[in-house]
């Protein structure tokens, strides 16, 4: 029987159900996670075989000691897996020292966490990048602006998500941002007016995908981060083609194998210095499956169950499990301290039988999906943006 250590099984919340197919799959699933046994949820502790308490996931020797201890009691780790972004450098040292090659080892951080590294490989892929330069000093940034304009990006150069990415508008703001940023490398970017368009698949071991869908983010994460706005983004009902040739050749750069994986585009809006509008240029990669609830928009856009898919590809590097009626599936998150037109159980009465949940967030990914969701599947674009302007509008 093969031994798959999963990390933090219990968070996002929904992330026990990769546990639970691994088990429908044969895996003895073993995980490792700092929320003390007695107060996991039930469906977690069912789906794993054994689960190993450390006080902090962040100690790296207690990780490490739980995986020993699992090869002690089990034999041989075949996978090492979190499905977060946040743990893909820890799963790659784990992996890199206990010799498990099914997946990044630590000698490819820099390609899939660095957003400097990532434009190589997109640029290798034939996708464009936008300029960018690493910050270092106001003298080598105002050369930079002076090249492409304001505004310009700022962000980690590894990063999660749009924390800590700032809009700059002139020379004043990048001097005060270099002289007061946080002690991290930073990139600083053109800016581009577009909306982010992303390829989610999974992966087999050959590199070839056996599911394919995408999402469209009509308000940029990064606004709403630091302007505190609501959230909306949909899981579209038909995977773009200019979204899915740039994806498909990607995963061919970065040589994705065994993975669930989160590329990010951005369409033009507008023509500009990188190319048309409706062009689709690079944004960044992410080799971990879309946040949040996510995996469960994907099952309803597409009439399936993609924590099936993926323990399939894990297990037996196929599925027979195919896709059904398509749908746009809607993500709506309110912000607390709002006030709505319309109140929860107004939306609940009109949109009844388009809901598919509702749903606090919880904290640590409240910033960039807000405090409240509704999903909801729609048939027609139309349809989708009337839930949009309902679920949203404030008074």
């Amino acid at each position: 029987m093969k031994n798959f250590v999963f990390i933090s099984p219990n968070f996002p919340t929904n992330y026990w159900r990769f546990c639970d197919e691994l088990k429908n799959d044969g895996f003895n699933v073993l995980g490792i996670g700092d929320c003390p046994y007695d107060n996991l949820p039930s469906e977690v502790k069912n789906s794993l075989k054994e689960y190993y308490w450390v006080s902090s996931l962040e100690n790296y020797d207690e990780v490490y000691r739980a995986v020993a201890f699992y090869i002690f009691i089990y034999g041989k780790v075949d996978y090492i897996e979190s499905n977060n972004e946040y743990w893909l450098e820890r799963d790659a040292l784990l992996r890199t020292a206990f010799n498990v090659k099914t997946g990044f080892l630590q000698k490819d951080i820099k390609k899939i966490k660095l957003k400097s590294q990532m434009k190589k490989y997109y640029t290798k892929a034939g996708v464009k990048v936008a300029k960018h330069c690493l910050v270092k000093t106001v003298k080598n940034c105002l050369k930079f602006t002076a090249e492409v304009g304001y505004p310009v990006i700022v962000k980690p150069d590894n990063g999660v998500g749009a924390n800590n990415t700032y809009k700059l508008n002139n020379d004043k703001e990048v001097e005060e941002f270099v002289l007061d940023k946080p002690d991290i490398p930073y990139i600083m970017e053109e800016y581009i007016d577009a909306e982010v368009n992303s390829y989610d698949a999974i992966i087999d071991s050959k590199g070839n995908p056996v599911f394919e869908t995408g999402n469209v983010s009509p308000i940029s994460i990064m606004d709403i981060v630091n302007n505190y706005d609501n959230s909306a983004y949909y899981m579209v009902n038909q995977l773009a083609p200019d979204v899915q040739d740039a994806g498909r050749r990607t995963v061919k750069a970065f040589g994705v194998k065994s993975r669930f994986v989160h590329f990010e585009f951005f369409r033009l809006t507008r023509d500009q210095r990188i190319g048309k509008k409706g062009e689709v240029v690079a944004l960044e990669v992410n080799m971990r499956p879309c946040g949040g609830f996510s995996p469960d928009m994907m099952n309803y856009a597409n009439s399936t169950n993609v924590y099936k898919i993926w323990a399939d590809i894990m297990a037996y590097d196929k599925t027979e499990l195919t896709t059904g009626d398509k749908y746009f599936c809607a993500y709506a998150g309110r912000r607390d301290g709002k006030e709505f037109v319309y109140d929860e159980q107004e939306i609940i009465d009109k949109y009844w039988a388009h809901l598919k949940s509702i749903e606090r967030i919880p904290d640590a990914l409240s910033p960039a999906m807000g405090n409240l969701m509704f999903l909801a599947n729609f048939t027609t674009k139309k349809e989708l943006d009337e839930f949009y302007s309902d679920v949203l509008k404030v008074k």
